[in-house]
């Protein structure tokens, strides 16, 4: 069972569901891009009872507050969504497990530069100019489209997000993400600068990669030099701190196959625990 939890923001709240015993290791979970917290729920009951999971909406996902108007999503607010979420919790050391854009956010440097893109601004003007009121579909044709969208993703998995990502009204679901999330700027970094900010981790990390996943993609892509150079800079300096596994599935693997990934985020989670003790 889950409960759900509330953190006030200036523009609203945050939005949040709880797994576990209060006073158990605390994990904090991060969802991936356009998705939400339930996004873990098929995963969470299959790791070690004795942690605490928070899993948060960001901000303009799930039943999360929208941004005030006029506002863009940058990357770097989301990381400060995790640091005013993590404040609220009294947490001052915990884990992070993220998927997608949420592994994304918990290893970003806040120290990090923000470039702003003149496109992303663009984009939140058009969207503002249009004021178009959110669609509505079936529950048929919601889940379809969210299918069409995430090629990844199995029909369960997708009724599973929709049960958050979409709100019931009188003409069907309209689903809940602010439609100004798609403007959220991309920031584009080198892989020496990626490597140094991946070297000034102290702790222990777990990155699991589906063979599958998006990975695939970008090695086929524009970004193949980028993944093959970073990929040789895990196998060289950086093994000594991170852990990279890859696993069969795809991009969805943990909520379409969690047991896939189960085993091995419960070893790390239980290794981090026995460190804490000592």
């Amino acid at each position: 069972m889950f409960s759900e939890l509330k953190f006030p923001v200036p523009w609203g709240h945050v939005a949040a569901k709880a797994w576990g015993p209060s006073e158990g290791h605390p994990v904090l979970c991060l969802h991936g891009w356009l998705d939400n917290a339930n996004t873990f729920d098929k995963l969470i009951p299959l790791l070690p009872r004795d942690c605490y999971y928070v899993a948060m909406d960001f901000s303009g996902h799930g039943l999360s507050s929208h941004r005030p108007a006029g506002s863009p999503y940058y990357f770097l607010d989301y990381v400060t969504d995790v640091r005013r979420v993590a404040a609220a919790l009294q947490w001052r050391r915990f884990t992070l497990m993220g998927h997608s854009m949420g592994g994304s956010v918990a290893g970003m440097d806040t120290e990090a530069w923000l470039k702003s893109k003149r496109m992303v601004i663009d984009r939140l003007l058009s969207l503002e100019a249009k004021q178009q009121t959110p669609k509505a579909r079936s529950p048929e044709a919601a889940l379809q489209r969210l299918l069409e969208a995430n090629r990844h993703l199995t029909a369960e998995g997708g009724a599973i997000l929709l049960q958050r990502g979409a709100t019931e009204t009188p003409a069907g679901l309209v689903y809940n993400r602010d439609m100004r999330a798609r403007t959220q700027s991309q920031e584009s970094f080198t892989v020496e600068q990626c490597v140094k900010l991946l070297q000034k981790v102290q702790d222990r990390v777990l990155i699991i990669v589906a063979q599958d996943g998006l990975l695939v993609l970008y090695k086929l892509g524009s970004r193949s030099r980028f993944v093959k150079a970073l990929w040789e800079a895990f196998e060289s300096t950086l093994k000594e701190h991170i852990q990279l596994v890859e696993v069969p599935g795809s991009h969805f693997v943990h909520l379409n196959e969690p047991q896939v990934v189960s085993g091995i985020i419960s070893n790390f989670l239980m290794a981090q625990n026995a460190r804490a003790r000592l």
